[in-house]
This record gives structure tokens, C-alpha cells and sequence, in this order.
């Protein structure tokens, strides 16, 4: 399970700790009825097919410009998975400067806000509990390439204010991202490091951002609860 950072000052473990349990609230709301917040995706979808975005035409909130959807690959592929959700943010969500990276092969879109950048993975198990966090080479969800730093900036952009399919799901996607900032900013540093040693131990003229050998660049298993009680922890000593 992945360790609680140290060094954090209190804004930053408040909001944490608020992320905690605003998450935690969805989940219990849900379950009262004994839902999750995958199951709430799926209501209504009909069958759940392999790769297929959950719901249909993904989640999008047109003002932040966050967007998130859930599927599956086959069966076998990921340990303990039922699923995972990918989130991203869209050009006109993200804060002023950022562009996409100077990588091979990379075409500007026609339509400057498809230039969508990912934000993390979110492994899922079979009762709807999150196991780990991830990330992806840029072939895995056909994204636009942002360098570490830039989408670290875009963290505090990811945000889905409205309530279709679920608002309990959209909080709690949108949540998880802020539970878990200092986890999703060592592993988007640690994708990088990833890429940049693949490519570098490969043959030169391989393009690795579309290498179907390397597909998640970094990952780390995390807990709900384990997180919650150690900002709690950490806060309640400041």
C-alpha cells in the first residue's frame, strides 16, 4: 500500500482530509442502497462490454472541461481488476501556458480542445473499491502528451459539477483526484522517468509513445481509509 508523504504543510493536508471525506460520503450514500460507484456508471447502460466507455459518450462537464469514463479490458489482463476509470482535462479547462509536449509523431487536432491530457487511472475491484492508482503510455487512451509538470498544474482544473449519470460518482471521481495529489503528482513524475528510460534502452527510431510493449508507466496500490487516517493523523500533529 502506498505510504502517506511527509512534509505536507496544513492547507494542503485540509484538503486532503476534506477530500477523504467527501469520497467517503458518496460511498456510504451509495451504499444505503447497495450501490457503488461503479454500479451507478453502469445502471441503464445495458450489457458491459470489454473496452466500451462507460456511460456512453463518457462524463463531461462543459464548464471546468473534466471528462472520465470507465471500462474494461479483457478479462485476466489486470490483477484483481473489474474496471478502472481514466480521467482527463480538455485544453480549455487547463490553466494558462500549458501545451502539449514536443513529442514524435504528435499532429495539433482540428479542434484545439480534442487535445485532451490524462490525469490518472483508477483500478477498481469487483465491489466497487478502489485498489490502485495509474498511469499510461499515450497509446493506451489515444491522449495528447503533456510533460509531468503541466499535468500536475492540471489537478486542482479537474472538477465535475453535475449530477448525470451519478452526482455521487462525479464527487467522488472528482475527489479522488484531491485525496490522492501527492500520489498522482510522484506518479505522474514517475511516468516520465518510465517513458524516457524505455525509449532510451530501446532501439532509437521506435516511436515509444505508441510501443503497445510499454502500457502502464507507473502505478501504486492505495486505500481509502489508509489515506483518510494518515492526513488525519498528520494534521492533527501540526
Amino acid at each position: 500500500m502506498s505510504e502517506f508523504p511527509t512534509g505536507l504543510d496544513r492547507v494542503a493536508l485540509e484538503r486532503i482530509v476534506a477530500a477523504g471525506r467527501q469520497v467517503l460520503e458518496c460511498e456510504s450514500a451509495l451504499n444505503k442502497t447497495g450501490d457503488n460507484v461503479v454500479g451507478a456508471i453502469l445502471r441503464d447502460q445495458g450489457t458491459f462490454y470489454e473496452w466500451n466507455h462507460f456511460p456512453e459518450g463518457d462524463v463531461y462537464d462543459g464548464e471546468s472541461h473534466s471528462q472520465y469514463f470507465y471500462h474494461a479490458h479483457a478479462q485476466g489482463q489486470r490483477t484483481n481488476e473489474h474496471g478502472h476509470f481514466h480521467t482527463f482535462l480538455r485544453p480549455k479547462g487547463m490553466p494558462s501556458g500549458i501545451r502539449p509536449a514536443p513529442v514524435k509523431n504528435f499532429t495539433v487536432p482540428k479542434d484545439d480542445n480534442e487535445a485532451l491530457g490524462h490525469i490518472i487511472g483508477m483500478s477498481m475491484d469487483k465491489f466497487g473499491k478502489i485498489i490502485r492508482l495509474f498511469t499510461a503510455n499515450r497509446w493506451v487512451t489515444g491522449e495528447t502528451w503533456y510533460v509531468a509538470d503541466d499535468v500536475i498544474r492540471m489537478l486542482d482544473s479537474f472538477i465535475i459539477g453535475h449530477t448525470r449519470p451519478s452526482w455521487a460518482t462525479n464527487r467522488w471521481v472528482a475527489g479522488m483526484v484531491q485525496l490522492f495529489r501527492p500520489q498522482i503528482v510522484a506518479l505522474v513524475a514517475e511516468r516520465d522517468v518510465s517513458v524516457a528510460a524505455w525509449e532510451a534502452e530501446h532501439e532509437p527510431d521506435n516511436d515509444v509513445y505508441e510501443d503497445r510493449r510499454l502500457e502502464i508507466t507507473s502505478e501504486r496500490d492505495v486505500s481509502v481509509e489508509d489515506q483518510l487516517a494518515a492526513a488525519e493523523r498528520a494534521l492533527a500533529s501540526k
